[in-house]
């Protein structure tokens, strides 16, 4: 098929599945749109890179932005404000419901002023912002089960199909060569095979999740529609991953969908108990054979990945040698710039993050910062697992999330704004429900035939900075 022809074909088909989408909910507000275009930015490339008027790794780009990036990115800020301050949004409840986030954020601004980049951390920090006001828009909503759904149910029907016809039909776009090796790596419509791998993952557990909560009515005539959409976005999300070779989102689409199949069975149903005590519990004991017995080397050959982690232990030795403030680290996002950022890529190559969500943390904000994090994490989960009843379809997708996310930053850093960061926030911010007095609840899903528009469950998982993003 010419690629002009395939390009006018997808455009066809997003046009309609957007029209008659079988799973659309008409009461959810058009003011969903703004951080879907976000997120759109945040899953696959910002829009200078569209253009091809900024590289991926361009030390300059890292630390001074692109001017269309910035007129973008404070456009979509005023317009989620606007819609945040016409819904009477309930700043103070947010802040109290939401106290680990806070101090993290509060340390995160005040880490600025030890920044070597003082002016550029700053900007970053306000400018990450805009992520949580996105996520607010979206639980603000009068009805945000059902938000929720459509959100990233909105974000995937472009990025998926996208990405199929990038791989297959412009492979000037979707398809780059890894800076070491020279070797071709299929990309999609993000920036590395990494990053289309995270975009498989919660492609991957978002439509395996909304398949196994609408099973029980799968012989409703427009619930079968809607399991067929999915269907079809799961096979092209796994022949997507396969062709990203991202060994590391592959795993934890295995582990999230058997969280979500533990969590939805009946056996499940009957021990949540044991449910909210498994998932902390094997992460301990992955830490203990990977690290206190030494055997990471032994698991990474297991799933296909050489001992070095494809040369993440080199990565990890280059950025420690570096030398940074152990307490307070360099500052909020400021490790990947200047100096630093040439001394490592020396010894390490082109790269731009430590691929380890914890160490990339400590790099930034130190000890501190690393502390505050597993409060957030601890914070998150507990309050997840009040919530993971038999009825709570949306606790068992965070409770899914979680677990990948403590898996997944073991060898990417994705607790900085990503795809993946901002889908932990929506079961990771407490909000007041629409329109009331402050909820005392939870959103959950109680039953089927009743609608919840509660608040969601406290803490949140940091969001510093996007991959390649503004100065």
């Amino acid at each position: 098929m010419p690629p002009t022809l395939a390009l006018a074909l997808w455009l066809v088909l997003l046009l309609a599945l957007l029209r008659f989408d079988p799973a659309k909910e008409p009461s959810t507000s058009p003011a969903l749109w703004v951080p879907v275009m976000w997120m759109f930015i945040m899953g696959s490339r910002l829009p200078s890179q569209w253009l091809g008027a900024q590289s991926f790794e361009a030390e300059q780009a890292l630390e001074t932005g692109n001017p269309l990036d910035r007129v973008v990115y404070f456009a979509l800020i005023l317009l989620a404000m606007g819609i945040l301050i016409s819904r009477g949004f309930k700043w103070d409840v947010f802040l109290k419901r939401n106290g680990a986030l806070v101090l993290f954020l509060l340390f995160a601004l005040i880490s600025v002023l030890w920044s070597d980049f003082t002016f550029v951390a700053a900007k970053r920090w306000f400018r990450d912002l805009g992520n949580y006001l996105m996520i607010l828009v979206v639980l603000s909503d009068a009805h945000p089960t059902e938000a929720i759904r459509i959100f990233l149910r909105r974000i995937h029907y472009f990025l998926v199909p996208l990405s199929v016809l990038l791989v297959k039909y412009y492979a000037q776009i979707g398809k780059h060569y890894n800076p070491w090796t020279g070797a071709p790596e299929f990309v999609g419509a993000a920036t590395s095979k990494n990053t289309l791998g995270v975009l498989c993952l919660m492609s991957g557990i978002f439509f395996f999740w909304d398949t196994v909560s609408r099973w029980s009515q799968r012989k409703d005539k427009q619930t079968k529609r809607i399991l067929l959409v999915n269907l079809a976005f799961m096979a092209m999300t796994v022949w997507l991953l396969d062709m990203s070779k991202s060994a590391t989102s592959s795993v934890c689409l295995v582990i999230g969908c058997l969280v979500i199949v533990a969590t939805h069975s009946g056996w499940g149903q009957r021990h949540t108990g044991l449910i909210k005590v498994m998932m902390p519990t094997s992460f301990i004991l992955y830490l203990i054979l990977a690290f206190g017995l030494g055997l990471n080397g032994e698991l990474a050959r297991g799933i296909g990945r050489d001992p070095s982690l494809t040369g993440r232990t080199n990565i990890w030795q280059a950025v420690l040698s570096t030398n940074t403030n152990p307490v307070v680290g360099t500052g909020y996002e400021s490790f990947w710039l200047g100096p630093r950022l040439l001394q490592v890529w020396k010894l390490a190559g082109p790269v731009t993050e430590a691929h380890d969500g914890y160490l990339d943390v400590y790099l930034n904000l130190g000890v501190i910062g690393l502390a505050l994090l597993i409060i957030l994490l601890v914070s998150s989960y507990r309050a997840i697992c009040k919530k993971l009843t038999p009825y709570s379809s949306l606790a068992s997708l965070f409770v899914a999330l979680w677990t990948i996310a403590l898996f997944y930053n073991m060898t990417e850093a994705a607790f900085k704004p990503s795809f993946m960061s901002l889908t932990f926030l929506l079961g990771s911010i407490a909000v007041a429900a629409p329109g009331s007095a402050p909820a005392r609840e939870p959103l959950v899903e109680r039953a089927p035939a009743k609608k919840q528009k509660d608040t969601f469950v406290r803490g949140a998982l940091p969001l510093p900075r996007r991959k390649n993003s503004l100065g």
